[in-house]
């Protein structure tokens, strides 16, 4: 059932299209006629103010200026995820399943191909172009085991205790070695999602406030805190900039919004578009 009242237009329509999916698949079992899935096919999806449900806000370009005020309170791998994903516009899931065996790196813009996305489902083959700039901070993390994934939680933590050892200045006794647990109830995973990426890049903004509201409270004055971000708007970030500097097919090739009935001609241009684009921005 569908409460227009607590679910907001966008959700209420995804929901509808899923439904419209099953029928469809249902027809193709021969498990209902053919009628019923024309029938459903007529029903139009909620227009906007047309019914209550609520309008989703829309989702804005994160600007530059907060993204690098938050990168130097980020642990450095999630720092390194960021950049590469300003650069490249890929989904948040996309970056995060990323693994070497996954990168063409034989040509000067290099292919990353997703084992799963979005519209695998419409038999949409998705290619994600990473250029110079971002190729600079992904190398390290394609000198691995070519299935592991580029970016570990496990690592970064690896990570923090090593450079919190580091910084120590006074002598580690032998019972301060390790104090881990032999047996942890939970233990970093091998790969992050999209919502522990978002989980990290909301704690950065935490700790970022938390040093601006210190810093003006020494100086008697009241702190400039940084809005609430999320990984999506890195993509939108990316999307505005292409579509401002390259045009709207531009970005559409690049963010994977390229329709699947093109001939294998356009195809071709396509793909030359979208790494000459990619060579000079990413």
């Amino acid at each position: 059932m569908l409460d227009s009242g607590r679910m907001n237009r966008t959700t209420i329509n995804k929901r509808i299209n899923t439904i419209k999916q099953v029928f469809r698949w249902a027809v193709a079992e021969e498990m209902i006629l053919p009628s019923v899935y024309h029938g459903l096919q007529a029903v139009p999806g909620l227009r906007r103010g047309r019914s209550k449900a609520r309008e989703a806000k829309p989702i804005l370009p994160v600007a530059d200026s907060l993204i690098n005020a938050t990168l130097p309170h980020m642990p450095p791998i999630v720092a390194d995820m960021v950049r590469i994903h300003r650069l490249v516009g890929c989904r948040p899931g996309e970056l995060c399943q990323l693994r070497p065996i996954n990168v063409d790196t034989s040509v000067d813009v290099w292919v990353y191909r997703p084992e799963s996305h979005k519209t695998e489902h419409h038999g949409h083959d998705r290619m994600i172009y990473i250029g110079p700039k971002a190729q600079a901070i992904l190398t390290p993390y394609l000198q691995r085991d070519p299935k592991s994934h580029c970016f570990s939680p496990a690592e970064s933590v690896a990570r923090l205790r090593e450079a919190q050892r580091a910084r120590r200045k006074t002598p580690i006794q032998p019972s301060q070695h390790d104090r881990r647990k032999t047996k942890p109830k939970r233990s970093p995973r091998t790969s992050y999602s999209k919502d522990s990426y978002n989980r990290a890049i909301g704690r950065a903004i935490k700790m970022a406030n938390k040093a601006r509201s210190k810093e003006a409270e020494d100086m008697g004055i009241e702190p400039i805190l940084l809005p609430h971000w999320h990984a999506n708007q890195l993509r939108h970030a990316a999307a505005t900039e292409i579509r401002r500097e390259y045009g709207l097919e531009a970005a559409q090739l690049i963010l994977g919004h390229a329709k699947a009935d093109v001939t294998q001609v356009y195809a071709e241009r396509d793909a030359r578009l979208a790494m000459e684009v990619s060579k000079k921005i990413g």
